[in-house]
C-alpha cells in the first residue's frame, strides 16, 4: 500500500481525528474501514473528525465506507465531520449518502 497511510490524534478537546493522505483506493479499503471501525466501536470518541484535506482520489468502496461510518457512529452515539473535503470530494459524498451537516470546512470559517 504505498499511496495510503493515515494519521490518527486526539486534540485537547477530545476528538479523535483521522487524516488519511493520498489515495483511498480498494489497496487501503480494508485497513482504512477497520481504522474507522475500531475508532467508533473500541475508542468511542464524543467527536471523530475525519480530515479528508490530504486525499486527492476517493474510489466509490471508500466513499460507502465514509457514508456506512455516520449510521455506524450514530448507532454508538458518536458524532463524525468530514472535514476539508474538496468540492468535487464533497460532491461525491453527498452523493453517497453522506448528510451535508457532516461535512464540514472550518479552514474556510472567517470571523
Amino acid at each position: 500500500m504505498p499511496n495510503f497511510s493515515v494519521d490518527v490524534r486526539t486534540d485537547a478537546d477530545g476528538s479523535l481525528v483521522v487524516t488519511p493522505r493520498e489515495v483511498l483506493d480498494t489497496e487501503c479499503a480494508v485497513q482504512f474501514r477497520q481504522v474507522l471501525v475500531h475508532a467508533v466501536r473500541k475508542l468511542r470518541p464524543l467527536r471523530l473528525i475525519v480530515e479528508l484535506s490530504e486525499v486527492s482520489a476517493v474510489d466509490p468502496i471508500n466513499l460507502g465506507t465514509l457514508a456506512a461510518l455516520c449510521d455506524l457512529a450514530d448507532d454508538h452515539r458518536v458524532v463524525v465531520f468530514l472535514q476539508n473535503a474538496s468540492a468535487e470530494l464533497a460532491g461525491d459524498l453527498r452523493a453517497a449518502g453522506v448528510p451535508a451537516q457532516r461535512l464540514r470546512r472550518p479552514d474556510k470559517i472567517t470571523a
